[in-house]
């Protein structure tokens, strides 16, 4: 499985529900297992600066990866990226190669 990276930006309607983020999170959560079950989170984090959170996710496919993006747009990012990650050793094996 690949591993991808959510970077979430909250919409501005959204942000000010800072009360309703658990449940709406368990609500995004939830869609996404239904939607993607082969999705396999690793870590969740809040931040604190151009985006509102960090999600380190497995899926089996950019297509996967996609859809969770756009679960989290339908449900009240305003932005949503999805970026592939290499882990570093990897990434160093592959340096070799060249």
């Amino acid at each position: 499985m690949q591993t991808y990276i959510l970077m979430t930006k909250l919409s501005p309607e959204t942000s000010r529900k800072v009360k309703d983020r658990a449940k709406l999170g368990q609500v995004w959560m939830k869609q996404v297992r239904e939607t993607c079950p082969d999705v396999k989170f690793v870590a969740h984090y809040a931040l604190l600066g151009s985006f509102d959170f960090l999600s380190i996710y497995q899926a089996p496919n950019e297509e996967v990866a996609a859809k969770v993006s756009m679960i989290s747009l339908a449900n009240g990012a305003f932005q949503a990226q999805s970026w592939t990650a290499i882990e570093y050793k990897r990434f160093i094996e592959l340096t070799e190669e060249i």
